[in-house]
């Protein structure tokens, strides 16, 4: 009897312990920025000079052949501009371009060139 109410208890614990993560993720998927990708036709400017040319290499501050990101998983944009922007990833013109962007601008930029082909 006593391992029947020492089993009903941790199941108890564990379904609320569950229960808890489940809806702390849920909240936390309320936080998360949706990006825009029309939104961020108005904002593309400022990548389609490197980024929109087939085969472009960069000659500052050395050559440098700039990455295609158009199909690019968004996740991955938006951490590289997160990284560019803290100084974590080093390209002059990637970090100044990064650090004006909000976060509301990399999730939006990173929905349009997910996107994108």
């Amino acid at each position: 009897m006593k391992l029947r109410s020492t089993l009903s208890r941790a199941v108890a614990v564990l379904a609320a312990t569950f229960s808890c993560m489940a809806w702390g993720q849920e909240e936390a998927g309320d936080n998360v920025i949706k990006g825009d990708p029309e939104a961020a036709r108005s904002k593309v400017s400022m990548c389609i000079g490197c980024h929109g040319i087939p085969g472009y290499k960069a000659s500052f501050p050395e050559v440098y052949h700039v990455p295609k990101i158009a199909g690019q998983n968004a996740e991955y944009i938006i951490t590289a501009l997160q990284d560019y922007a803290s100084g974590a990833r080093t390209f002059p013109s990637m970090e100044a371009i990064a650090r004006t962007l909000s976060p509301q601008d990399m999730a939006d930029l990173a929905a349009y060139y997910s996107s994108a082909r």
